[in-house]
């Protein structure tokens, strides 16, 4: 009786190993520096919760005008907006200082870390 060994050769081994490592040569710098992308990101988001609270404060201060103590802040430039958001800006984040006028639209530029920005549609109340 014959005994039939299976398995892998040592030089096939030592190739999968050396292409495996290659490989991982390659794509690793891909997966390495996402932080630009996560910025980017960051002070989208914020520039997104900034619009949100912009419009939520309108709609407050729209359904309570008339009132003797209308809810909701008014907008009159974009460093006002920055105060919708519980705690304020993140550190670090600064708002175009640009002048609102009332039931006006203004795109107003978030600037972060890293000098990364993005515009949040801002809206002016009085």
């Amino acid at each position: 009786m014959k005994k039939v060994q299976a398995g892998f050769t040592l030089i096939e081994l030592v190739v999968v190993i050396v292409i495996l490592g290659i490989l991982a040569a390659v794509a690793l710098p891909k997966f390495v520096d996402l932080s630009e992308e996560a910025s980017q990101a960051a002070v989208e988001g914020v520039a997104g919760s900034l619009a949100s609270a912009s419009a939520i404060n309108y709609a407050a201060r729209l359904a309570t005008k008339g009132q003797t103590t209308p809810k909701g802040s008014a907008i009159a430039k974009c460093e006002d907006a920055a105060a919708l958001l519980q705690g304020g800006l993140p550190d670090g984040y600064t708002l175009t200082d640009d002048a609102i006028t009332a039931d006006t639209t203004v795109e107003c530029t978030v600037s972060g870390k890293n000098g990364k920005t993005a515009t949040a549609a801002i809206i002016g109340i009085s």
